[in-house]
């Protein structure tokens, strides 16, 4: 089996190439080594961005510097492989912001290039998409001048409206993206999924405060930084650690049922953020400092996967808990020596 992995070089496109490198596949890593999710974190950018692609490079994966948005490199990259698995993305909301332009080209045409070459090749494709495809709105209530925001007893699932409440680019490329999925579903029959990630993390994931929440509090926390929490830490996630969703595309690798997919923790899984802080304290031993800044433009404050979907297409669920997950990425910081902490980190 030989498996092209877009964004490979990224925190879950490390974790799907490690995956299939151990089911003994031929692994092709696909990367532009964009920076542009490190800039602002306070890290060592350069150190933490080589970071993956070194320790793909030990594990025996074949790196391509390239671009999803240059279709020939792409299609080129792809010859030969038994499936695409697109993790390349912009997947920021503060960025999309700030650089539309980047985000559109990144999200959709990214994604459009890899299904044009699915389809020419005849392979099957899964896509990394978003709960974001959902919006924002979801229980959000006005009372007294103030948002409250209250747990919904039904998880959210793959027929609930989307793009609801204030939109950023973001939510339009992932969304249009997810859509061109479905496209070449019905009008090309190419076999690819495209599946609603929740909140993603796990080791070699070098979040801030752009990107990658759980991981920028571990962070944080094990180097005494304070943790800026924007809104109340109320909102509610499910996550889901990452070999989890590498499970879940060979998942849709073996079953082959095309479609949209909610892949994320589920019910068992969903915390708030102050339900993260209180896990990071008992493993750390000590409380970090948090503080509270007011919401950011876009931010969706619950969400909580319906994921019987996947566990009756595609055999799937996850079987990481938060607090074994999230023990698993704070021994990782920890053993990384903490290499790519810039020493200006605030």
């Amino acid at each position: 089996m030989k498996v092209l992995v877009t964004g490979g070089c990224g925190f879950l496109g490390s974790h799907v190439c490690e995956f299939y490198v151990r089911q003994g596949a031929e692994v092709i890593s696909y990367d532009n080594m964009t920076k542009h999710e490190l800039l602002r974190t306070g890290f060592a950018a350069d150190e933490a961005r080589t970071y993956n692609l070194d320790y793909l490079k030990g594990i025996g994966v074949a790196v391509v510097t390239a671009d999803v948005r240059q279709f020939d490199e792409l299609l080129e990259a792809a010859s030969g492989c038994d499936y695409i698995i697109h993790t390349a993305a912009q997947p920021a909301m503060t960025i999309s912001w700030e650089d539309p332009r980047l985000d559109i080209t990144s999200n959709v045409i990214g994604t459009f290039n890899v299904l044009e070459a699915a389809r020419k090749l005849k392979i099957p494709a899964a896509s990394c998409a978003t709960v974001h495809v959902y919006g924002n709105k979801i229980n959000e209530t006005l009372t007294e001048g103030k948002l409250r925001y209250e747990r919904d007893p039904d998880a959210i699932d793959e027929l609930h409206p989307t793009l609801e409440g204030t939109l950023t680019p973001l939510h339009a490329s992932k969304a249009a993206a997810d859509i061109y999925i479905r496209t070449y579903i019905d009008t090309y029959k190419v076999e690819a999924a495209s599946f609603r990630l929740t909140g993603i993390y796990g080791s070699r994931q070098f979040g801030g405060e752009d990107h990658g929440w759980v991981a920028n509090f571990a962070i944080r926390s094990i180097l005494g930084l304070p943790i800026t929490i924007f809104g109340t830490g109320k909102q509610v996630r499910d996550i889901v650690y990452a070999t989890d969703v590498c499970e879940a595309f060979h998942a849709f690798y073996k079953t082959r049922q095309p479609g949209i997919y909610n892949i994320g923790g589920g019910r068992k899984t969903a915390i708030s953020l102050l339900n993260c802080i209180d896990i990071l304290t008992e493993i750390n031993g000590t409380a970090p400092d948090v503080r509270f800044a007011l919401d950011r433009h876009g931010d969706l404050r619950y969400f909580v996967c319906d994921i019987e979907k996947a566990k009756r297409q595609l055999g799937w669920s996850p079987t990481v808990t938060p607090g074994k997950g999230i023990a698993a990425l704070v021994d990782w910081i920890r053993n990384t020596g903490l290499f790519f902490i810039n020493k200006k980190a605030k």
